[in-house]
């Protein structure tokens, strides 16, 4: 090689380091990363270690895990030695499928480097993927995954991409090589070294087109020379001096196909399309299309053989797209019809073939599409999924499969947070029931899946995008109507989906008249409404009326062993948060949002992300919580999805006024109420006033907070469909406790009892219990109900809430002059609120220890310790990072890594960056490397 002296330097730093590492060499097609990463390879070698080698292929960038087979097939032989936990994750990689959810790219990361760690018992490992951008998107981001956590490990990740194409390598944060073009000497050096026969002139002209481009100095065509060749390719050249430097290479690749025999060129075609032809040796045990009787395409410098397999390979990746475009459709689509005979055993790669095959409707073929779809959701790939969907409707041969099609691949697309994909199927399902209404003259109510979806579809968008529940509401409501009296089992799926569109939106509107009419809608449709929905039903209507037994009710439709579409996992964890029971479904909850944040239902993450949230504030778990809240609002930011970005803005707020941040409680309550009230999203008003309740109580300002808590719902009363009078229960009884106002927090505590929101959900257990201990005058039973709350299995799992009643019982202990018993119930709420970050409910609770009789000080202003993944943010701060320098090397977006130093500094003691260093200096823990 020449001109590449930095590259191999840096290369053989990195190949002879003892330590594990990742790199990535980006650089333009042709430039020389494979070059280079063959060079890697003789390092590799030299330093004794196992080798393994796959590459992308654009044919196979839409089949899951295709990549990550490649790299786990010589490493079979190790499974045995792994866990069966281990094991077991790999089996969705070689298609074994299973019962249990696909694993998430962590888990199966995870299972990853424990394999590698047990290939590198015998010496290190060195596994290099060339093209990287064209590996499938589940396989990127495992790999991804494992890249950023080799150190400490013998195994080296080289990557090679294409700097003009994008991949999710993109944003895994990996050590980056710039390969570039070769400098003006070098390329003449180069030239001359490999091209000896050109004279001055086509030297010249080579390298004026060529630009340091290796490839393109070796494939150009010579200019000057005399002879046909180079007076028939200078004006060739010159028309295609405009386009861009690989353009121009396929130009002259195309020149050399166009001269082989049809039987070579059909043999080539057949290589490019099945993707493993440039892949080297195939995995034992797959078919593969192998080229035959190819010696002429070796010879003119299309294909060469590997000298170690024996495996014909085609030169350069720009080879194989050439052949693809220069074949006519009729010949693409034979070659397609032969590689799906070769797949036979392989669904998804059978099925890509075959919807390439064809042009006319095909319903057995338009079935394998869909079984490939249903294949790619349970993967994580709902956009996969929406792409095989959408071109089974074209090749169904009947209207009624071609609707149906349609409207599940709109939905999915809708899920998949493509919103505009999703109306645009939704419109052609329409017009194709309108077209074949009118064809047969049918009943009003034949082919109305298609305005179903239409009506879905838009609803979905006004609502989510726009928060237009009426609107929402009307549409759904209206189309599910018309749909009612239609006995056609197509629609069945579609029906659903509107039905639990319709149940989201009645939900958000929090409004009795839409849910009365919601409620009624779905009676009508009798045995119709799938069990899950009637589920949605009960817990997101009335609540307090259908309460009891939800949380069995919801434990059931976990753990019953059905298959749960992401959409449903979503839907079920609103439904366990309720109730309380969000803990029990974490790992579920968190394999979900791993499995679908990139490729895959990306609506539902969004809610996932905020119910994993909800579930950390519960538990106490606040740093944890804000870091979730902060990436629900920045996924719903980016897809346009307002309405969740609101809910997660008010997620966030509810934290910052639990933690006395009163000024960020106050801006984030205007703005979601601000945005919510005139739109009528009462369920999103309900919760603004409840974060005003939440920062008023921890203000102390008990009237303000008392005004609030009755505008959610009257003292002694839960409203139906108001979400957040059974939530706010402490804040309307200590609030009007604390203004003198006994008789309404009485009987709003028995209202809650006589409600039985105790048998409902264990916090609402606990709160009724404090709630009746606080607005006791019988002293007898303000001891009973407290000693009741504190039994309660569940109740260190609500830390704020059973602190908030501790506080309460102890201040009326001390009232009653019981000062030992208020000491010992006082002195566990200032630790809970101490080590939650409450801080004025810790001052609160301190100020009573003082009044009953202990010198109760502020712990030592010791720094608080940070997370590993502060300290790395703080370090990086310190040194000058910005925001955005630091997320790009943490994998964090700017607006997270700016709300962790809004936590990090108060837990080092000080007000600004520029303290930073200071401050680190006298943190422990803290790496300065």
């Amino acid at each position: 090689m020449i001109g590449r002296d930095d590259e191999l330097a840096a290369l053989a730093s990195f190949m002879t380091s003892s330590d594990g590492d990742s790199l990535v060499l980006r650089g333009e097609a042709g430039v020389g990363k494979s070059t280079l990463v063959d060079h890697a390879a003789r390092l590799a070698a030299q330093e004794k270690h196992t080798l393994i080698s796959l590459t992308g292929v654009e044919a196979e960038s839409q089949l899951p895990y295709s990549g990550l087979h490649q790299c786990l097939h010589p490493l079979r032989g190790h499974m045995a030695e792994q866990e069966e936990r281990h094991r077991a994750v790999f089996d969705v990689v070689f298609g074994l499928g299973g019962a249990e959810p696909p694993p998430s790219a962590m888990t199966l990361g995870i299972a990853v480097l424990d394999l590698l760690s047990r290939a590198t018992v015998r010496g290190p490992l060195t596994l290099l993927i060339d093209d990287g951008q064209w590996l499938d998107n589940a396989s990127a981001e495992v790999c991804g995954f494992v890249a950023r956590r080799l150190s400490g490990s013998t195994v080296k990740m080289l990557i090679t991409l294409r700097s003009d194409v994008t991949s999710r390598f993109d944003s895994a944060a990996l050590p980056e090589l710039s390969v570039r073009e070769l400098p003006a000497q070098a390329a003449r050096q180069f030239l001359e070294r490999h091209r000896p026969q050109l004279d001055e002139a086509g030297r010249e002209a080579v390298l004026e087109h060529a630009r340091g481009n290796p490839l393109a100095l070796l494939e150009l065509p010579p200019y000057g020379m005399g002879g046909a060749l180079g007076r028939r390719a200078v004006p060739q050249l010159s028309t295609l001096h405009a386009v861009s430097l690989p353009r121009r290479l396929q130009h002259v690749y195309g020149t050399r196909i166009e001269r082989l025999e049809a039987g070579v060129r059909e043999q080539l075609l057949r290589g490019a399309l099945d993707g493993a032809a440039a892949t080297g040796a195939s995995p034992a045990g797959e078919q593969r299309y192998r080229m035959r009787d190819v010696a002429e395409a070796v010879a003119g410098g299309l294909l060469e053989v590997d000298p170690v397999t024996g495996e014909l390979l085609f030169r350069h990746p720009l080879v194989r797209s050439t052949v693809v475009q220069m074949a006519t459709p009729n010949q693409r689509r034979a070659a397609h019809a032969e590689l799906a005979c070769v797949h036979g055993e392989n669904l998804e790669r059978r099925a890509a073939h075959l919807a390439a095959s064809v042009v006319d409707p095909d319903e057995k073929i338009a079935a394998v599409l869909e079984a490939a779809a249903r294949s790619a959701t349970r993967r994580g790939g709902a956009s996969a999924a929406v792409t095989w969907l959408t071109r089974a409707a074209e090749l169904s041969e009947d209207s009624a499969d071609r609707c149906r099609r349609l409207d599940e691949a709109s939905h999915l697309a809708g899920q998949a947070a493509l919103l505009d994909e999703a109306s645009h199927l939704a419109g052609q399902a329409a017009l194709l029931a309108e077209a074949e209404k009118l064809a047969r003259r049918s009943s009003p109510h034949s082919g109305t899946s298609g305005s179903l979806a239409t009506a879905v579809t838009s609803a979905y968008s006004a609502f989510y995008q726009e928060g237009d529940v009426h609107s929402a509401h009307r549409r759904l409501a209206t189309a599910i109507e018309g749909l009612r009296d239609d006995p056609g089992g197509n629609a069945a799926g579609m029906l659903t989906h509107a039905v639990d569109t319709l149940l989201a939106v009645a939900q958000y509107s929090s409004d009795a008249v839409l849910w009365r009419r919601t409620e009624n809608l779905l009676d009508s449709l009798g045995d119709r409404v799938h069990p899950l929905s009637a589920l949605y039903r009960d817990a997101w209507g009335d609540f307090v009326k259908h309460g009891a037994g939800l949380r069995e009710r919801v434990e059931q439709a976990f753990t019953s062993g059905a298959e749960l579409a992401p959409w449903d996992v979503s839907r079920l964890g609103v439904s366990a948060l309720l109730v309380d029971s969000v803990d029990q479904y974490r790992t579920y909850l968190r394999r979900a949002v791993e499995r679908e944040r990139e490729s895959g239902a990306v609506s539902s993450v969004m809610t996932m992300l905020r119910l994993i949230m909800m579930d950390q504030m519960s538990s106490g778990a606040w740093d944890e919580a804000e870091e979730s809240g902060q990436q629900a609002l920045e996924l719903a930011l980016a897809h346009g999805f307002t309405l969740f970005a609101h809910h997660s803005r008010a997620c966030l707020g509810m934290l910052a006024a639990r933690r006395g941040q009163l000024g960020r409680a106050r801006d984030l309550q205007a703005a979601v109420d601000a945005w919510a009230r005139p739109r009528g999203v009462k369920f999103l008003t309900q919760t603004a006033e409840a974060i005003g309740a939440a920062a008023a109580l921890s203000g102390g300002d008990y009237e303000a907070a008392y005004l609030y808590a009755v505008g959610i719902t009257t003292p002694g009363s839960f409203e139906p469909y108001t979400h957040q009078a059974s939530r706010s229960l402490l804040d309307l009884v200590e609030a009007a406790m604390a203004t003198g106002r006994q008789e309404h927090a009485r009987r709003h505590a028995l209202a809650a009892r006589d409600a039985e929101l105790s048998e409902v959900s264990p916090r609402l257990a606990l709160m009724t219990y404090g709630a009746l201990s606080t607005t006791s005058s019988d002293p007898t039973e303000a001891d009973d109900m407290y000693a009741r709350a504190a039994a309660l299995p569940a109740a260190p799992s609500f830390p704020f809430e059973f602190a908030r009643i501790a506080l309460a019982h102890g201040t009326r202990l001390r009232q009653r002059h019981s000062l030992q018993g208020a000491r010992q119930v006082l002195m566990r709420a200032c630790e809970t609120f101490d080590r939650l970050g409450a801080g004025p409910w810790a001052e609160r609770a301190r100020g009573e220890l003082r009044a009953s009789g202990v010198s109760a000080r502020v712990p030592a202003s010791h720094p608080e310790p940070l997370s590993p993944q502060e300290r790395q943010i703080a370090d990086l701060a310190a040194r000058g990072l910005t925001n955005r320098e630091i997320g790009a090397r943490t994998h964090l977006s700017p607006r997270t890594v700016s709300s962790h130093l809004y936590r990090i500094f108060p837990k080092l003691g000080i007000t600004s960056r520029a303290a930073l260093r200071d401050a680190l200096g006298h943190s422990p823990g803290i790496s300065h490397q």
